[in-house]
């Protein structure tokens, strides 16, 4: 510990004896670095936060979901493209740096120095924080306020002028898929007067063809049934006479017997179409005809006088029912015969052109293609005119100025104070390296003890230096002179600082 006690009062000893190089030293490195720290120029930023709010009066739907993403895209493509040059030229020529223009090329300047000193940062719940570091405090604060100026005018501007074009866009497709289904149309009414109105029905030339003849299955059915029917009521006409003999003592035919008669034929009439007894209205006759016959037997008995033919009315009934058979299995034959014929006359006309078929399945997909592309156009124009709507009709997106642009009075950059106490340490530490490093490059001991070691002998003694009074009374001037110098070092440092906040003042005012 005293050796590094004796150390230290060496190079302190040799340092004080360089005392005028070291203070020379510090004051030099002082004055350059101290005028390279006000050659840096101060930059002041200034910060606003804004927030942006998407609301609609409309109840949530897809369609309203789809509009609110939408404009939340539009918010963000703006962000994205604010900084642009386009932009920023707005903010060149609308805040005081248009006085420091006077060409395209002093406006390239200002742009990219404005690229450099702009920030757009998205934060969470639409929070957008838009800052500006410039060495006027008083401009930062104007291009910031310029920035949100553009930023409302932009998002609502571009909201509006993009929804008018992707209107004109939509009609202007709408009107083409018109044109188009229009002609599609025609086509296939040209084709549906060659072919199609040969054969009823709906749909292709396939499916037409495909229903006449289950038609004409059916039909075959149909006649099929009507002819067994037919037969049957002329095999039962063959086996019923016309007319019923009489005498004087038979009775004559009542009300009641009539009925019986009646619903007997009936009953005939469904055996002929094929009913059994299960049969609903079989059975619902069936019930009749035993009614009937008790009300015949409760009928009193009259007797004719004499011998006469009556009609018998099953007979005539069955006559009835053999016309309307007759008829039914003429319409169906007709009508066989008519689908025949369409039939006949449309494979004819599909061997002279094969790819008729095929041509009307083409047109047909084509139609339901470009219907189904005109039906989602049309959805997508009400969705974008919707949007117009809201955008112009209501306040669908409202900007708040949380923080309103700052203007500060410290520079965010250079910190100077700290600066310039750093440039006074380094300077002192030079000058104080300097004068050691110099009293180091001379031989010399400072000490007797010193100087032993170094020889290896024995000192004896030491004789201290004796200076007179003219001698000391220059020392003492030396050393006013020293300690004033070095105190002004000092006043200069303070000086500085003082400057500095009185800049910061006048900055600020």
């Amino acid at each position: 510990m005293e050796g590094l006690f004796d150390e230290l009062r060496v190079a302190a000893h040799l340092v004080w004896l360089r005392r005028w190089v070291a203070l020379g030293v510090a004051w030099a490195i002082c004055l350059v670095g101290w005028l390279a720290v006000s050659q840096i120029p101060n930059r002041y930023t200034s910060t606003a936060r804004l927030s942006v709010q998407l609301r609609s009066i409309l109840p949530t739907s897809t369609a309203t979901g789809g509009i609110q993403d939408q404009q939340a895209e539009d918010i963000e493509r703006v962000r994205q493209t604010l900084a642009s040059a386009y932009n920023l030229e707005k903010v060149v020529r609308g805040t005081s740096l248009a006085k420091t223009i006077a060409s395209d090329r002093d406006v390239n300047d200002r742009i990219a120095m404005l690229q450099q000193a702009i920030r757009i940062v998205a934060q969470q719940d639409n929070l957008f924080e838009i800052s500006a570091t410039l060495g006027d405090p008083r401009l930062a604060r104007e291009v910031v306020q310029k920035m949100i100026d553009l930023f409302v005018e932009d998002n609502l501007a571009s909201g509006r002028d993009a929804t008018s074009q992707s209107l004109r866009f939509l009609d202007q497709q709408l009107g083409a898929r018109q044109q188009q289904i229009a002609q599609v149309e025609a086509k296939r009414q040209g084709f549906q007067a060659q072919f199609l109105n040969l054969l009823p029905g709906t749909g292709s030339l396939d499916e037409r063809m495909s229903q006449a003849r289950e038609q004409l299955a059916q039909i075959d059915g149909e006649l099929a049934a009507a002819n067994t029917s037919l037969s049957a009521v002329n095999n039962q006409l063959a086996a019923t006479a016309a007319t019923v003999a009489g005498d004087a003592g038979n009775v004559a035919a009542g009300p009641a017997r009539a009925r019986v008669a009646l619903i007997e034929g009936q009953l005939a009439e469904g055996r002929g179409r094929g009913w059994t007894d299960q049969h609903p209205d079989m059975i619902a006759l069936n019930r009749q005809l035993a009614a009937a016959r008790a009300a015949a037997r409760n009928e009193p008995v009259t007797r004719s006088g004499g011998s006469a033919a009556q009609t018998n009315p099953l007979y005539f009934q069955l006559q009835s029912m053999r016309t309307e058979r007759a008829a039914r299995v003429a319409e169906l034959s007709q009508r066989k015969g008519q689908l025949e014929a369409q039939l006949a006359g449309v494979q004819a006309r599909m061997a002279r052109d094969p790819a008729a078929a095929a041509q009307q399945a083409q047109l047909d997909q084509d139609i339901a293609a470009m219907k189904t592309q005109y039906d989602q156009l049309l959805a997508d124009r009400e969705q974008v005119r919707l949007r117009r709507q809201v955008q112009n009709e209501t306040d669908a997106v409202k900007f708040s100025l949380i923080d309103p642009p700052s203007q500060s009075s410290v520079p965010a950059s250079p910190n100077r104070p700290l600066l310039l106490f750093g440039v006074l340490i380094v300077g002192l530490g030079g000058g104080v390296a300097s004068a050691f490093a110099l009293g180091k490059l001379r031989s010399g001991f400072s000490t007797a003890a010193r100087l032993e070691r170094a020889s290896g002998l024995p000192v004896i003694g030491s004789i201290g230096e004796v200076l007179t009074q003219t001698q000391q009374q220059l020392r003492q001037r030396r050393l006013k002179l020293f300690t004033g110098a070095t105190a002004a070092l000092g006043v200069a440092f303070v000086a500085l600082i003082a400057v500095e906040f009185l800049m910061r003042g006048l900055a600020a005012a």
